[in-house]
């Protein structure tokens, strides 16, 4: 026996969109949507595109640190972030690696696309991976965004996932992504 999974509910009319605050790096906005029965208000964060990468050496996993307010102390992460107006989200990936590590990416492989909040938060992301890679000349990291670099074993992440030593949703569905993904191809 199947499942219908459709929806049963109809597509709300919206209201107009009206911008509460904007600056360079996202939009927050309020919306109307309108079911017939009821009327639900939406307050939206918009914040574009972002992309990260899993870079991979020997069965370890590149993860950045750099200090985050939310959680005021230092994050364990992989390098990722905003995707440029007139960027696709692979040249993103492969320009914030660099800027984060140093490295130069290439050969990058689509893991996961994955959108953050279905209802608050307008931030697709896309995940890639490689283990393609080379050195960039001269110091591309800056130490006020990224404090240390290291290759962790992707066991040993799965473990600082499961106690809190990463907490970063984009790096937790990167590395469970890409672990999934290998253990798939053993």
């Amino acid at each position: 026996m199947t499942t219908d999974h459709s929806a049963s509910l109809e597509a709300p009319e919206f209201g107009p969109k009206e911008v509460v605050y904007q600056d360079a790096h996202q939009e927050i906005y309020s919306i109307t949507a309108d079911f017939g029965d009821f009327q639900k208000q939406y307050f939206v964060r918009d914040s574009g595109l972002r992309a990260g990468i899993v870079l991979i050496k020997n069965d370890s996993v590149l993860l950045v640190r750099q200090y985050r307010i939310l959680v005021q102390g230092l994050s364990w992460e992989v390098p990722g972030g905003r995707v440029e107006e007139n960027e696709a989200p692979e040249q993103a990936a492969i320009r914030e690696c660099a800027e984060e590590t140093g490295l130069e990416c290439r050969d990058l492989v689509p893991l996961v696309v994955y959108q953050p909040g279905l209802d608050t938060s307008n931030n697709p992301t896309h995940i890639f991976h490689t283990s393609h890679f080379h050195q960039l000349p001269g110091e591309y990291r800056t130490p006020e965004e990224v404090q240390e670099l290291s290759w962790i074993p992707l066991a040993d992440c799965t473990r600082m996932i499961a106690n809190g030593q990463i907490t970063d949703a984009l790096t937790i569905i990167s590395l469970l992504s890409y672990q999934v993904l290998s253990s798939g191809k053993k």
